[in-house]
């Protein structure tokens, strides 16, 4: 122990890159959650033996340089599915967004340095988390935001049960994120300080929290069936599988028996056509329908059968006059409803979208040189409104979020207007093989912040039913073509996070910073009697 001490002290920084690393494999799929928190709480005791505030922000950031990189290496995957610029880009872009994420952990680490270094190791490590929260919900929204990998995300129990994270409905994620924090820096304090009883009782008391039973599951009221026609991305944009890909999802999604009402889902790139008239003609040459919306809709009322409800993911255009000719000038990521007669719904348009995924930030600047969106198209997105709920009736009140809008801590639910259900269509197919459960652990945290269940319907896995307790009821694994028939799980209660949101976020952030300073009083006392 004494030997590893005296390297970390001798090489912050490469120690930094190691933990960050490390800290890392607490997310899905390893899940390593202990081995994370050990990292963690070896970053909390590096910190404050730091020399000066450079070196105190320049430990933290290497820290999460490579924590991201491991964090994010989905993204990489992304590229190799884009036609205009190089698959081993990828493996720059990965590290290079890294050096943007890892600022957050730097300036908490600068700011922890300035506050507790000297107060002892309790006092910082709940300083430290106090400014985690604030760093994890500031990346959360700056700059558009990347809320994607909280720290809390360790704590998440696995399909069958919610583990530590159970409490997300009192804390919220990125409060959870800098408890996890302050409680890794605290086992860290017990070790150095050799009080293993403590240890133990605090190793004890997080496996009990980590593998609690789950609850029975109780039932729903509303028949579900949820789709998962297995769409490669190599293949979705590709006219000559439209109509093979049409088929094969409403093979998957015709009524087993007769139903009185019925829910149907499909997911994010779940119809290949154009549903929405008044378009130019050419813009309908390559629907699997003839050419013809009014058809489309038709075949699939017929598809999904009386009593039936579908929520589709689709694209919808926006048409505007360019040079004396309508041409689409923009396009929006939807949710649209279709009942058994064909007719369409009102439409969910995406509202958190993926910056050079779905649109080009700087685009007059960055085409010239080149770069283009990670996904097929030439025309970005428009944003939405924000969450909203839509009452359908029979069919319960939805809540919409699609693809990486999920990942919002505190963004998913329309205020005071809370659904039955959240809704969350993906396309996952270009998220390699770490994106998909990260994306469905992130899915699982929403259910239990708000107490609400999550159904998830994608493209290529993995499609799951999540109750209100974040419990993976049902799932399709990946790269499966299959449908899942069940019930919806009924909502909990609202939760304390679904009433106050991130106010309750901040909450935690100034009870932890209050516990930082009666730390440093109790510190100061004790430093006092010995001298």
């Amino acid at each position: 122990m004494d030997r590893i001490s005296a390297f970390s002290l001798r090489h912050p920084y490469w120690t930094a890159l190691l933990l960050g690393l490390v800290s890392a494999t607490g997310f899905q799929p390893l899940h390593l959650w202990a081995l994370a928190l050990a990292a963690m709480g070896a970053f909390v005791w590096l910190v404050p033996k730091q020399p000066g505030k450079g070196s105190a922000f320049l430990t933290g950031w290497l820290f999460g340089v490579a924590h991201f990189t491991l964090t994010n290496n989905w993204i990489a995957t992304a590229f190799t599915y884009q036609a205009e610029m190089p698959a081993a880009l990828g493996w720059a872009a990965v590290p290079l967004l890294s050096l943007y994420l890892a600022v957050w952990p730097g300036l908490a680490a600068l700011a922890a340095w300035m506050i507790a270094r000297k107060q002892g190791l309790p006092a910082f490590a709940l300083a430290f988390g106090a400014l985690w929260v604030l760093a994890e919900w500031l990346r959360s929204w700056v700059f558009t935001g990347y809320a994607w990998g909280p720290f809390s995300m360790a704590f998440l129990g696995d399909w069958s049960r919610p583990g530590i994270a159970a409490v997300l409905g009192f804390t919220g994620t990125y409060a959870l994120s800098g408890i996890a924090v302050a409680i890794s820096g605290l086992m860290a304090w017990l070790v150095t300080t050799r009080r293993w009883p403590g240890l133990a009782i605090a190793g004890a008391a997080l496996i009990a929290g980590m593998y609690s039973p789950a609850p029975e599951p109780v039932g729903g009221y509303l028949p579900l069936t949820l789709v998962q026609p297995n769409l490669r991305q190599d293949e979705l944009d590709d006219p000559t599988k439209f109509e093979e890909q049409f088929q094969r999802i409403a093979s998957l999604s015709k009524p087993l028996r007769p139903l009185s009402r019925r829910l149907v889902l499909w997911p994010e790139s779940g119809v290949p056509d154009y549903l929405r008239e008044g378009y130019p003609q050419r813009y309908y040459v390559q629907m699997t329908a003839g050419g013809d919306p009014a058809f489309a809709r038709y075949r699939i009322g017929q598809t999904i059968g009386e009593g039936s409800l579908l929520l589709t993911g689709a694209v919808d255009l926006e048409i505007g006059e360019v040079d004396g000719r309508e041409k689409a000038v923009g396009a929006y990521n939807a949710i649209t409803p279709i009942d058994a007669e064909g007719t369409l719904g009102p439409r969910y348009s995406k509202a958190h979208l993926v910056p050079y995924g779905e649109y080009l930030p700087m685009r007059a600047l960055l085409e010239p040189l080149g770069l283009s969106r990670l996904v097929a198209g030439s025309i970005d997105f428009i944003p939405g409104p924000g969450p909203q709920t839509f009452d359908f009736g029979p069919h319960g009140k939805a809540g919409m979020q699609i693809c990486y809008e999920i990942v919002f801590s505190g963004e998913v639910v329309q205020p005071d207007a809370r659904p039955d259900y959240i809704f969350n269509p993906s396309n996952d197919g270009w998220f390699g093989q770490w994106g998909p459960p990260q994306h469905l652990a992130q899915a699982r945290m929403r259910a239990i912040e708000e107490g609400l269940p999550v159904l998830r319907s994608t493209t290529t896995g993995i499609s799951a039913v999540i109750d209100a307790q974040g419990i993976v009821r049902n799932h399709i694994g990946r790269g499966r073509a299959d449908r899942i028939d069940t019930h919806v799980p009924p909502a909990g209660d609202p939760t304390p996070f679904s009433r106050w949101g991130h106010w309750l976020t901040l909450l935690w952030g100034m009870l932890l910073l209050a516990g930082s300073l009666v730390a440093m009083r109790l510190h100061q006392r004790y430093v006092s009697r010995s001298t």
